[in-house]
């Protein structure tokens, strides 16, 4: 997550689209000559940033700039930048809105959602940027169940695990958020809470000392600063998803099969296609996603944990910053050009500190997990709509398509900073692909019953030798992969108590075969 400013005001809701309205307007107490380029037309603060968050971004500007909404921060009598026109900023205008601003930035602090996150602030963001959404209409819950009943019958013929869910929801993007909110915190709160750890102990014990009580006010900041980054990525979701879970990810515990009408019809619309095809389409895949987070109990638990595992164990380097403060020295200090060519450099550096885990492997698991997941649910899916619905392959190829540019790694990214490798979706299809045609349908799924029987992130790249291992596993009908799991774990054990036998045993069976001999 980067440490970028905000973009809002936190007293205005609206103030992002006043601001834009009013931006070189001079205000409405001016001609308007104040605009980009012009006097007064640019904020002077907007690149300028107390503890990283641009002022810029909380309406603190230049009077005839449009205020953003406030009439406080109209033109002056005799134009756009105050009193004379002449564009110069008035100092008590700036000071008044400078001490508007942090009044709104101790509002958000004080606001409820204490933690790594201010979630209320997450969630209020991420409202303002949706804006206002019309409800589902009964018409739309009516077709998205009956998408839901047909893509069901189908999928009984595609797999073996039962059907997870009996309703279809129909959810515009604010429900989407509302009903999403709790799993992202699950998802956030690790990430967000080992960074700002993390980033006190890089740094130096001396720098520690002097901030003293500013922790606690850094880490409110801090705090208030990813719910809002948290807030803007989670309104881009809302706004894009079109199923409950389309990110691959167990977003929701609603039970149900969620679908976004609106979005779908648009998706629809693009790909010059019925709406009725992209919502048993989408519906499938919903169903097929509630059948293996129903039936496998473990999934959805292990995915949450692997991003909690990756987090704790998140470590910042700041060697960057220190092999580039060591390039200065007291000479350069005292050498105005020195220090100017100096400064120079610094700018074209990449001075952010790097983020590494020393937990790589939950992230790996995190990875294989979703690529089997929507592998799975595409040849499902696949298996399931056939040459039943028109558009069939078409929306299979739009889906691959959105995925690539909106899947669950860019999500995670964006939304916990987690920077994830681009699941290999492709290669885990054709591995359930292969072994559907190895083994059969019932075989295939029940490899799902133990998180030991999934493949591996080498089974992926190279599925031969697990099919071989899936077909000897079970040359009978009656395999069952629990019962074969505990014959190893207790072959283990006897091997075990074997090597820990004591030595007295075996000296005893030795002297005895001696007496053996002598007589």
């Amino acid at each position: 997550m980067s440490s970028k400013g905000f973009g809002f005001s936190p007293d205005d809701d609206d103030d992002d689209q006043d601001g834009r309205r009013d931006n070189g307007s001079g205000g409405n107490g001016g001609s308007g000559s104040g605009g980009p380029g012009g006097p007064g037309g640019q904020n002077p603060f907007g690149d300028f940033g107390i503890f990283g968050f641009p002022l810029g971004g909380f309406g603190f500007g230049a009077p005839g700039q449009g205020g953003q909404g406030d009439p406080g921060n109209q033109g002056g009598p005799g134009g756009p930048g105050g009193p004379g026109g002449d564009g110069m900023p008035n100092l008590g205008d700036i000071l008044s809105q400078f001490g508007q601003m942090l009044s709104g930035m101790g509002q958000q602090m004080d606001a409820p959602g204490g933690g790594p996150v201010n979630h209320s602030v997450t969630e209020r963001v991420a409202r303002q940027r949706i804006g206002q959404v019309a409800p589902v209409r009964d018409a739309e819950r009516d077709a998205l169940g009956d998408a839901l009943r047909l893509a069901e019958l189908w999928l009984d013929e595609a797999t073996a695990l039962p059907a997870g869910t009996n309703r279809a929801e129909g959810w515009n993007s604010l429900q989407w958020l509302e009903h999403t909110l709790p799993t992202w915190q699950r998802l956030v709160d690790p990430v967000a809470d080992r960074l700002a750890d993390a980033s006190l102990e890089g740094m130096p014990e001396q720098a520690r000392e002097m901030m003293g009580p500013m922790v606690g006010m850094l880490s409110q900041m801090n705090s208030m600063n990813f719910g809002v980054q948290l807030g803007g990525a989670l309104a881009d979701l809302a706004k894009n998803a079109l199923t409950g879970s389309d990110l691959g990810l167990p977003l929701h515990a609603t039970g149900a099969a969620v679908l976004l009408p609106r979005h779908l019809t648009a998706f629809a619309e693009e790909l010059e296609l019925p709406a009725r095809d992209a919502f048993v389409y989408a519906a499938a895949r919903e169903a097929a996603h509630q059948r293996l987070f129903d039936r496998v109990p473990w999934l959805a638990e292990r995915m949450i944990s692997s991003v909690e595992e990756y987090a704790a164990g998140l470590i910042m380097d700041y060697s960057n910053v220190e092999e580039a403060a060591r390039d200065l020295d007291v000479e350069s200090m005292q050498d105005p050009a020195k220090m100017q060519e100096a400064m120079a450099a610094f700018q074209n550096m990449d001075l952010s500190p790097k983020i590494t885990s020393s937990n790589q492997h939950a992230r790996a698991r995190l990875e294989t997990l979703l690529a089997l997941v929507e592998g799975w649910v595409d040849v499902v899916v696949e298996d399931a709509l056939g040459d039943r619905l028109p558009g069939a392959g078409q929306l299979d190829e739009a889906w691959r398509r959105r995925r690539l540019t909106s899947g669950a790694a860019q999500a995670l990214e964006k939304a916990t900073g987690i920077d994830l490798a681009a699941p290999n979706v492709r290669e885990a299809a054709e591995l359930w692909r292969r072994l559907t045609t190895a083994v059969d349908v019932d075989r295939r799924d029940r490899v799902w019953d133990h998180p030991d029987f999934l493949p591996v992130a080498e089974d992926i790249e190279n599925p031969a030798a697990f099919i071989d291992g899936v077909i000897g596993g079970g040359d009978s009908d009656d395999f069952d992969p629990i019962a074969e799991l505990e014959d190893q774990l207790r072959r283990e054990a006897e091997e075990g108590d074997l090597r820990e036998r004591p030595d007295d045993e075996s000296g005893d069976e030795k002297k005895e075969d001696g007496d053996d001999g002598d007589k």
